[in-house]
């Protein structure tokens, strides 16, 4: 743990007829980036609901599938904190066709995650996690051959690496040791300071972001707005593109995994804004 993780952590203060509940997209349990069990999308489905409401409750904005409240994979209620990030869920699920793809509904995931909190890690946990990322950022590992990657990533993430340290007054750099770049701790602390000031809800979001980019500097650079969706995949890619543009893909795989790597860090940075959006929407019911 750093300094910063320590202080965080000293800082921390340790019969109606009810709707019959309905299955989340969060399915299954699978291994999480903090080692403990995360959720997992489960398989597909037949839709079994017409149409898709949100309501205003004593803890927040809840989702109706037809006259059914939905719950998360524990079974708690599925509530959300504003009604921007309810009527997003709410549009996920209305935009499902005659099969539910909970694949696709990364809000309606994001969400079981934060409500039902698999993995029990508190904020300090979740901070320390996303910081951890810095010793392996993609975007800091370099190549020495080929020459060619070597002039590539350096032209593409030398940029970003400039603007992280700019922005948040630190010290990054890059290696092309096995061992990784030897980030300060001033550094770290200072990155956990700024993730401090994010909400437990949008901390997940983070987390999310930078596990599908494989890097703390590209994920901020997106939530940030520095960088577009596709310039942040892109970037994480880049070695992988290197090689498809000299020896070329399989016909249709790399477009499917690039499209699935966008959308999910969309979505993730989408979940990131709306958790901390503190304005309400006027409608509070989804219009057909």
């Amino acid at each position: 743990m750093w300094r910063g993780c320590r202080r965080l952590l000293q800082g921390r203060c340790p019969p109606a007829r009810r709707p019959s509940p309905l299955p989340a997209a969060g399915g299954a349990a699978a291994a999480g980036p903090g080692g403990g069990r995360a959720y997992a999308p489960p398989a597909e489905r037949k839709r079994f609901y017409q149409n898709v409401s949100i309501s205003q409750g004593e803890g927040g904005f809840e989702i109706n599938l037809d006259h059914r409240k939905l719950k998360t994979p524990q079974a708690k209620l599925f509530t959300v904190p504003n009604e921007a990030l309810a009527i997003a869920v709410a549009t996920e699920w209305d935009s499902q066709k005659d099969t539910i793809k909970f694949y696709t509904m990364h809000l309606t995931t994001l969400c079981n995650t934060a409500l039902d909190n698999p993995t029990q890690r508190n904020k300090v946990q979740l901070i320390c996690a996303a910081v951890k990322f810095l010793e392996t950022d993609t975007v800091c590992y370099r190549v020495e051959e080929p020459a060619a990657l070597a002039e590539l990533q350096k032209n593409e993430w030398d940029p970003i690496v400039a603007w992280a340290e700019k922005r948040y007054n630190v010290a990054i750099g890059s290696s092309t040791s096995i061992t990784g770049p030897n980030i300060p701790a001033s550094t770290k602390d200072t990155f956990i300071s700024h993730l401090a000031s994010y909400n437990m809800w949008a901390l997940q979001g983070i987390e999310y972001v930078i596990t599908q980019l494989k890097s703390l500097i590209l994920s901020m650079g997106l939530i940030d707005r520095h960088i577009t969706v596709e310039k942040a995949v892109l970037l994480s890619r880049l070695e992988e593109e290197y090689q498809i543009q000299r020896w070329g893909s399989v016909e249709w795989a790399h477009d499917y995994d690039l499209c699935e790597l966008r959308a999910r860090a969309a979505a993730g940075t989408l979940f990131v804004h709306l958790c901390s959006e503190s304005s309400t929407v006027k409608h509070k019911l989804l219009q057909d």
